[in-house]
């Protein structure tokens, strides 16, 4: 198996469970909080790690309580936290409401995760040159995002990149560096310049084409309980979403992502994967 590298961020989650979510200005009355790590970095992290990846996670977190959380449970599943280093001030959080519907709402502080800069990732060089896989995400400085995919490039690893959350538009030297770039329909719709909304097979093939003229090899936009699109050069492929009752959605992409780069480290065809 090649080893799977993630570089981004790590949050605590400070989750709040709530019959519905809540209008602007609404006080709503919940029904459980707790905490939990997460973060889009460290949630591709752990989930790689938890179905058996070599996985090395890189970023940043404070030294407060919850950064040792967070290091601790990468390292109980077996993730590489060495390159997670601490930094002073606070941890990254991310404070989310979950339905019971299984939706969700979630605003990012990203503490510590905005001191992982470009120049930090030369004392990471000999993690990236023995990857074969680099997992990237826009939760951390969008410089140090494109300087770790050029030099993942560099270093012959495959990058994938989940470009959430969503922006309007990356970086042309970004997307030229990415092998796989996997958006959900919001991403990919606003990367395309349009709005956020759910896609039809025809508008999604479309996104997918324009996204792919930018650089990527391949494109998987993730389109919830339609399943996904994987557009390549030779082919495109509509794969269906198995038929689950929803518990709650928060980290389903990150995990897609992880899942996605340990069956391709164990030699998986794209699709297959």
């Amino acid at each position: 198996m090649r080893k799977i590298v993630v570089i981004g961020s790590l949050n605590m989650d400070i989750v709040a469970l709530a019959p519905r979510l809540p209008a602007a200005g609404e006080t709503l009355m919940g029904t459980a909080f707790f905490t939990t790590p997460g973060g889009k970095g460290a949630n591709q992290a752990y989930a790689a790690a938890k179905l058996g990846g070599e996985v090395a996670m890189l970023g940043r977190v404070g030294a407060d309580d919850y950064g040792r959380q967070m290091r601790s449970n990468l390292k109980a599943v077996g993730c590489d936290v060495s390159a997670t280093r601490s930094v002073e001030g606070a941890s990254g959080v991310g404070v989310i409401c979950v339905a019971q519907s299984g939706e969700n709402s979630i605003v990012v502080v990203p503490g510590a995760n905005l001191h992982y800069a470009a120049t930090d990732l030369a004392a990471d060089q000999s993690q990236l040159s023995s990857a074969g896989y680099v997992l990237l995400q826009l939760e951390i400085p969008l410089p140090t995002v494109v300087a770790a995919a050029q030099a993942a490039r560099h270093a012959a690893a495959t990058v994938i990149l989940d470009p959430a959350p969503a922006r309007a538009s990356l970086p042309a030297e970004l997307l030229q560096a990415v092998d796989i770039l996997t958006p959900n329909e919001v991403e990919a719709s606003q990367l395309a310049g349009g709005s956020a909304g759910t896609l039809d097979r025809e508008a999604a093939l479309s996104i997918a084409t324009q996204l792919r003229a930018r650089g990527p090899t391949s494109v998987i936009i993730k389109m919830g309980a339609q399943g996904c699109l994987l557009a390549q050069a030779e082919q495109t492929t509509w794969i269906a979403a198995p038929s689950v009752e929803v518990a709650d959605t928060t980290a389903a992409g990150d995990v897609f992502n992880g899942a996605l780069a340990v069956a391709c480290a164990e030699g998986a065809a794209l699709a297959d994967a």
